[in-house]
């Protein structure tokens, strides 16, 4: 066995720095330099999320791999050292830093079981392309994260793993179906998570834990290896996209995780702009107002408002818009997305086989209360081939052209939710409670959910900040404005007690 994996973890250099509140950029340059061992870096996120294990973040773990991944990781930049190789280009951008995937999403060797109990035994037998890419990039899982199913909902519980709580206070949510990915990067147990979005997913989370979430463009990310497979058009809805403490790194992770992989049928390549080579002076922000089927509570809206003010102190050129036509478009979406889910072939993914050949299960499995087919059942039109919902899915489209025209190269500030982190299982039954994040999914607009602030109740606020498809660039570079203003991700009391 290497001697580096005898040796004690070590102090860090910065006397009181804490390096579980730094960004994962940062704590890669750090680790390529020397200053501190991946070792380290990986072993305190893991004994971090090891003191919040109350939490239940974490579904299933890889620890002791993650540590001789490390070694591995301090091996390779002390050969670097010795054969003067440690440039910037040398060297992977994320050597050494550690990770975590939503349990969804498929990591070799680990569980992939989205919650549905007769596949507790079954391991992935590759990563995702979305996981080799992080891989490749030097990243260092530390395993999967709980998220909702198979109850697929915006609070995250399942019968294999049970509930995800929230950091700030565990009588409350961490918010579903990417709950645990929320909650290990808000604890401080990991910089960064790979989760996923159909609906809010990551958003939702991202939004109850104060931390900072990216919905990317249609066709960015591939969404190959995610554990059920929306099928149909409903599978352009379905995003990967990472989750982190600091809005500096959705960009680099953006870089990694892009490119069409040969398998997802929507996966292109596309242009992704940098975020620095956007101007906050004259850029456009659209303050969206009358535009939620749910008003929003006053301490989110008041947030919202400084928000706005934040960026037009920046130069920025801010509207109150109101956008009825948004709120009609959510309607329009929900027709949209009940058009074109094909619940057959998810159904079949579920079970491992075709429809016909168990009906039984399948059967089962359409009675059981599965959020998204609800949701589908509750949309204004419940199959494309009636006038109606043709007339509401056109209608959607027109609607998304008209939002486009309306931002330009700008952004919009628009509501995640109506209110803070609510208490466990207090949302069930209400599905247009996750409008404002599922109208953006049907919509095809990338959003960066950013955290705002901590309200009097102690817990995160925030908002999403939206833009026309292929302006990710815009987005997150109002994202990093905003953390800058408003101070970005705070750790939770408990991390500190």
């Amino acid at each position: 066995m290497p001697e580096t994996t005898k040796r004690p973890m070590r102090e860090h250099p910065l006397s009181g720095d804490d390096i579980t509140q730094w960004s994962a950029t940062r704590l890669a340059d750090a680790i390529a330099r020397g200053e501190i061992s991946s070792r380290d870096v990986v072993q305190q996120h893991i004994s971090t999320l090891q003191r919040f294990k109350a939490l239940n973040a974490i579904a299933k773990d890889r620890f002791d791999a993650a540590l001789r991944d490390a070694d591995e990781a301090d091996e390779r930049i002390a050969d670097a050292k010795v054969t003067n190789t440690t440039s910037d280009t040398a060297l992977p951008p994320l050597l050494g830093v550690p990770f975590t995937v939503k349990e969804f999403i498929a990591v070799k060797g680990m569980p992939n079981t989205a919650g549905f109990p007769h596949r507790r035994h079954q391991l992935s037998t590759s990563d995702a392309p979305a996981v080799q890419r992080l891989r490749d990039a030097g990243g260092i899982p530390l395993g999967v994260t709980n998220s909702a199913g198979p109850i697929f909902w915006m609070e995250t519980y399942n019968p294999l793993y049970g509930r995800v709580s929230n950091p700030y206070d565990l009588s409350r949510t961490a918010g579903g179906s990417s709950g645990g990915d929320g909650a290990a990067v808000a604890c401080g147990g990991s910089p960064l998570s790979l989760g996923s979005d159909l609906g809010g997913s990551l958003r939702i989370p991202a939004f109850f834990n104060g931390v900072f979430a990216h919905l990317p463009s249609v066709g960015l990310v591939p969404n190959t290896g995610h554990f059920p497979m929306a099928y149909g058009e409903a599978r352009r809805n379905l995003y990967l996209g990472p989750v982190t403490r600091k809005s500096e790194d959705l960009y680099p992770l953006l870089k990694i995780l892009a490119g069409p992989d040969g398998f997802d049928p929507h996966a292109r390549v596309m242009p992704l702009h940098n975020p620095a080579d956007v101007s906050l002076t004259g850029l456009p922000v659209i303050l969206a107002v009358d535009s939620t089927i749910t008003k929003p509570g006053i301490e989110l809206e008041t947030a919202r408002y400084l928000a706005a003010r934040t960026l037009e102190a920046r130069g920025a050129i801010v509207t109150e818009a109101p956008l009825p036509s948004l709120r009609w478009a959510i309607a329009q979406a929900l027709a949209s997305f009940s058009s074109t889910l094909d619940i057959a072939g998810t159904v079949a993914d579920i079970i491992g086989t075709h429809p016909e050949q168990s009906p039984g299960l399948v059967v089962s499995l359409l009675n059981a209360p599965i959020a998204l087919l609800r949701l589908a059942e509750l949309a204004p039109a419940r199959r494309v081939r009636t006038l109606a919902a043709r007339r509401l899915v056109n209608a959607a489209t027109k609607a998304a052209d008209q939002i486009v025209d309306l931002l330009g190269d700008g952004v919009m500030l628009y509501p995640p939710f109506p209110r803070v982190a609510p208490k466990h299982f207090t949302t069930y039954g209400q599905p247009w409670l996750a409008t404002n994040t599922l109208v953006f999914n049907m919509l095809g607009f990338p959003v960066t959910q950013v955290p705002t602030g901590i309200g009097k109740s102690g817990l995160p606020l925030g908002l999403q900040v939206a833009a026309a498809p292929g302006n990710d660039h815009a987005t997150i570079r109002v994202a990093r404005a905003l953390e800058k203003g408003l101070g970005g991700w705070r750790p939770p009391r408990m991390a500190n007690s």
